[in-house]
C-alpha cells in the first residue's frame, strides 16, 4: 500500500490531497510553505551511488506523505521539505482527547494556539531521524557524504526580532507566548526559568551587597585589622621553603581588612537567607510553570504518549518499546561514572602540585614582587589553570556521557536526555567544584607545623593559606572562575558565532530567485545540534551553583550573576534568531531533570555553607573567644572591645631555635620565636585544648546550621504551594465541564436544563422505562 492511500485510511477522511512534488519539478504554492531544507554538496550529483541513496531517501520521505523540492546553486543542492497537512491532521487526531459529538464549550480563558509550522518542523524532523528501508538514518547517510546537513528555515521571526533579540529591550519583559509559537515549549519554558531566576536574583543581590557593603563601612574600625596593623614586633614564621624571611604580621594589614569585608558577622545570616531563597525561588518558580503551562493548556500532556503518535505516523506497524533495565548495565555505568569522578579529583591534586610547585618557584624567583606575594600569586595563576582545565574536561565528560548514555540503551529521546542530564551534571559539578572545596576545607590543615612540614614527594612544601585565612583564597578562587566564566565565556560565546556567521555570509553569492535566497541565509548561519540548548541549560546551573554553594565566601555572587543574566538573556536571543539556525521546536510541561538538579544543588548549598563558616571562616574562633577566653567572657564591658587579644591568641609560638636549618633562613639571628596560624603548645607543638574545643564547637554548629536551613526549606516547601489554587480551580473546572458535556449529550433532558436536575422541587419523574439505552 503507497503512503498517500495509507494516511488517507489512518486519518478516514475524504477531500483533495496536495499533490506530491518530483524532483525539479515546478512549485506553483507560496514560496513559504517549504518548512525544512536539506543541503547536498554539487560533488554528490557526479557520484551513481550517491545520488542513488539521495533518491531513495527521497522516495522514502515521498511514501510517507511528505512533499519536497530541489533547488541548486553553484555550490549546493538543496531540497524543501514539507510535511502534508494530512500528518499533521492525523496528529491532532491521535492525540487530541476526545470530547465526544457535543460541542466543547468556550471557557473565559485565552488559550494561545501555536503555529502550525512549528508542529509541522517537528514532525519532520522526528521522521528524519528514524531509519529507513534500507536501514540508514540522516546522520549515516551524512557520514557517507550523502548529504551535508539540515536545518527548519527561519520564517515569520521579524517580530521577535523586533520584541526581544536586542540590546535595548534588556530590561523589557520578554514575549513568552511569541518565542513559545515560534521554537517551541521547551525554549519558551527556558526562557521562562531565566527570566524567573533573573527576577529572583534581585532581593538575593540586595541582601549580598548589604552584606559586603557592612563589612566595607567597618573597614578600619575592626578589632582583629587593628591588631593585626599595629602588630609590628610579630614575626610570622616563613611558609616557604629555605630561602624564604620572616614576614611582619602587619605587613598583612591590608590583606586583614580586605578579609573582613567577606567574613563576619553578616555572614551567617546571609548563608541561611540563601538557603531559604533558594528553596522559596524554586517553589514560586513551581507556581510559575504550573500558570505557564495552563495558559498553553498542556497541563494533562503526556511526553511519552507524543512519542509514541509519532512513532505511529512515522510507521504504522510501529511495535511499542518496553521499558528494560539490566542489573549489569547499570553496575558497569556506575563504575565508569565513579571512575571519571575519581579523575576529577584526581585533577584537583594535580592543581595542587601546580600551585605547590609554583609556590616553590615564586619563592626563589628573582622578581621581588612575586617574592613577598607568593601566596597571592600563586591562587591567581591556580584559578586560571583551573579555568583552563574546565574549559578542556567539559567536552572528555560530554563525550563519556554520551557513551555511557548509549551503552545504556534508552527507550526514549527523551529518557535518554535525561540520564545524559544527570551524568553530564555530576561530572560537570566534580570539574567546576573539586578545587574550590580542596582549598575551603583541605588547604592549609594537613600541612604540619613550623619545624616538621608535610611536604610533597620529600621535596616540595605543602602549599598553606594566606596570613590573613583560607577565606581570602577560596574568595580570590570563586571571584576569578566565576568572573571568567561570566565574562570571557559570554563574549566567546557571542563574537565566535557572530564571526563565523558574518566569515559565512561573505562566501558565496546570493540567488535572484528569493525563495532560494532565503535557504542560503539560513544555511549561512551558524549550525545547531541537539545540544544547543542544553548548554544553555547546564551554563546556567553551574552558575546557579557559584551562586549559592559556597555563597558564604562570596556574597557578591548574586549580584554579578543578575548582570550576568540581564546579558544572557538578550545574548541567546541574539544568538537564535539572528545568529543561528533555527532550533527544532519541542513540546514540554516543565524544564524537566533540571529541577532535581536544582533542588540537589539547594542542599549541597546547606551542607556547603555551613562547612565554610564552622571550618574555613573565622566566626566560630571569634565567638569562642569573645565568650569563653576573651576579656567579655565574664560579661560585656564597654571600656574595652570583646575581641582584643583575639589575634595573640589565635596564633601559636614557634621557637626558632627548633628549625632544622635556621642559619638559612634571613634574620633568623634577631627573631628567638614566630607566629603561625593554629592552636598548638609552645613546648611539644602538639593540639592545644582550645584546638579540641574549637573542633567540638564546630561540629556542634555545623549539625545545628544545617538542621535548621533544612527545617527552614522544609518548612518554606510546606507553606508555598507547588501549584496555585486558581490553576488548580481552572484545571478542576475544566473537568467538571468536559463531563457535564458529555453527560448532556447521552444523558436525558432532565439531567442537562437547568432547574430539571436532580434535587429540584418541579421535576416531572420519569419512569426508568422511558429511558433509552443512550441515557446510560
Amino acid at each position: 500500500m503507497q503512503g498517500e492511500e495509507r494516511l488517507q485510511i489512518l486519518v478516514g477522511m475524504e477531500g483533495d490531497s496536495f499533490p506530491l512534488m518530483e524532483m525539479g519539478a515546478s512549485e506553483p504554492d507560496p514560496p513559504d510553505q517549504w518548512d525544512y531544507v536539506l543541503v547536498a554538496d554539487h560533488r554528490t550529483q557526479t557520484n551513481p551511488r550517491q545520488v542513488y541513496q539521495q533518491q531513495q531517501f527521497l522516495k522514502d520521505l515521498k511514501g510517507k506523505g511528505f512533499q519536497y523540492k530541489v533547488r541548486k546553486d553553484q555550490e549546493k543542492v538543496f531540497f524543501g521539505i514539507r510535511a502534508d497537512n494530512r500528518i499533521f491532521s492525523l496528529y491532532q487526531m491521535l492525540l487530541m482527547e476526545p470530547k465526544g459529538p457535543a460541542p466543547r464549550v468556550e471557557t473565559t480563558r485565552s488559550i494561545p494556539i501555536p503555529d502550525t509550522t512549528s508542529l509541522r518542523i517537528r514532525i519532520v524532523d522526528f521522521i528524519l531521524n528514524s531509519k529507513t528501508k534500507a536501514g540508514d538514518t540522516f546522520q549515516d547517510l551524512v557520514k557517507d557524504g550523502v548529504f551535508e546537513t539540515r536545518f527548519p528555515v527561519h520564517k515569520g521571526e521579524e517580530n521577535l526580532k523586533k520584541k526581544w533579540a536586542r540590546w535595548r529591550n534588556m530590561v523589557h519583559e520578554q514575549p513568552i507566548d511569541d518565542i513559545r509559537n515560534y521554537f517551541g515549549e521547551k525554549v519558551a519554558l527556558y526562557f521562562a526559568w531565566l527570566g524567573w531566576y533573573t527576577y529572583m536574583l534581585v532581593p538575593a543581590a540586595v541582601v549580598g551587597l548589604t552584606v559586603f557593603l557592612s563589612g566595607l563601612s567597618l573597614f578600619n574600625a575592626s578589632q582583629i585589622s587593628k591588631e593585626i596593623c599595629e602588630a609590628h614586633d610579630v614575626f610570622m614564621c616563613p611558609r616557604g621553603d629555605h630561602g624564604r624571611r620572616y614576614q611582619r604580621l602587619s605587613d598583612t594589614c591590608t590583606f586583614a581588612k580586605l578579609t573582613h569585608l567577606f567574613d563576619n558577622e553578616g555572614t551567617v545570616i546571609f548563608a541561611i537567607f540563601m538557603a531559604l531563597w533558594a528553596t522559596v525561588f524554586l517553589e514560586f518558580w513551581k507556581r510559575q510553570r504550573a500558570r505557564v503551562v495552563l495558559h498553553w493548556d498542556l497541563y494533562g500532556w503526556d511526553e511519552d504518549q507524543e512519542e509514541v503518535a509519532l512513532e505511529l505516523i512515522n510507521c504504522p506497524d510501529y511495535k511499542l518499546q518496553q521499558h528494560q533495565h539490566s542489573y549489569m548495565r547499570s553496575t558497569i555505568i556506575l563504575a565508569l561514572s565513579l571512575f571519571m569522578i575519581c579523575l576529577m579529583i584526581g585533577m584537583a591534586h594535580v592543581l595542587v602540585v601546580y600551585r605547590v610547585l609554583a609556590a616553590a618557584l615564586f619563592s626563589n624567583s628573582a622578581l621581588p614582587f612575586l617574592e613577598e606575594q607568593v601566596t597571592t600569586a600563586v591562587v591567581v595563576t591556580g584559578a586560571l589553570v583551573h579555568y583552563v582545565t574546565i574549559l578542556i574536561m567539559t567536552k572528555i565528560n560530554k563525550c563519556v556521557a554520551l557513551k555511557l548514555c548509549d551503552f545504556e540503551k534508552s527507550r526514549t529521546f527523551s529518557e535518554r536526555e535525561s540520564k545524559f542530564t544527570v551524568k553530564f551534571f555530576t561530572l560537570q559539578f566534580f570539574a567546576h567544584f573539586s578545587s574550590l572545596v580542596y582549598i575551603a576545607f583541605i588547604l592549609g590543615r594537613i600541612n604540619g607545623h613550623p619545624g616538621k612540614s608535610v611536604r610533597l614527594a620529600g621535596l616540595w612544601k605543602l602549599e598553606e593559606c594566606h596570613l590573613s585565612g583560607c577565606m581570602m583564597d577560596l574568595f580570590v578562587q570563586m571571584a576569578i572562575i566565576m568572573g571568567l566564566k561570566q565574562t570571557l565565556s559570554n563574549c566567546m560565546e557571542y563574537l565566535g558565532p557572530w564571526l563565523a556567521h558574518k566569515y559565512r555570509s561573505m562566501r558565496g553569492s546570493e540567488s535572484q530567485d528569493p525563495e532560494l535566497r532565503n535557504w542560503q541565509r539560513n544555511y549561512r548561519l551558524n549550525p545547531v545540534n541537539t545540544f544547543s540548548l542544553f548548554d544553555e541549560f547546564m551554563e546556567m546551573m553551574i552558575q546557579y551553583g557559584f551562586t549559592t554553594i559556597f555563597v558564604a565566601a562570596f556574597p557578591l555572587a548574586p549580584l554579578l550573576a543578575l548582570f550576568s543574566n540581564l546579558v544572557e538573556i538578550r545574548l541567546d536571543a541574539i544568538k537564535m534568531v539572528r545568529l543561528r539556525r533555527r532550533l527544532v521546536p519541542r513540546k514540554a510541561k516543565d524544564i524537566g531533570t533540571w529541577l532535581q538538579v536544582l533542588e540537589t544543588i539547594g542542599v549541597l548549598a546547606v551542607i556547603a555553607n555551613g562547612m565554610v563558616i564552622a571550618f574555613t571562616s573565622e566566626f566560630i574562633p571569634r565567638v569562642v573567644y569573645k565568650y569563653r577566653y576573651g576579656p567579655c567572657r565574664g560579661g560585656a564591658h564597654s571600656s574595652v572591645d570583646c575581641l582584643t587579644g583575639y589575634i595573640n591568641h589565635s596564633l601559636s609560638v614557634f621557637h626558632t631555635k627548633d628549625f632544622q636549618d635556621p642559619v638559612k633562613i634571613e634574620g633568623s639571628e634577631n627573631v628567638t620565636e614566630c607566629r603561625y596560624r593554629d592552636y598548638r603548645n609552645a613546648q611539644d607543638y602538639n593540639f592545644s585544648e582550645q584546638f579540641w574545643v574549637l573542633l567540638a564547637i564546630r561540629l556542634a554548629f555545623l549539625i545545628l546550621f544545617e538542621h535548621v536551613a533544612l527545617c527552614i526549606k522544609l518548612v518554606a516547601a510546606w507553606f508555598v504551594p507547588d501549584v496555585p489554587q486558581s490553576v488548580k480551580n481552572r484545571v478542576l473546572e475544566d473537568k467538571y465541564q468536559m463531563l457535564r458535556d458529555r453527560m448532556c449529550y447521552g444523558g436525558s433532558r432532565l439531567q442537562c436544563e437547568p432547574g430539571l436536575g436532580p434535587g429540584a422541587t418541579n421535576a416531572t419523574p420519569t419512569s426508568s422505562s422511558s429511558l433509552k439505552s443512550t441515557d446510560v
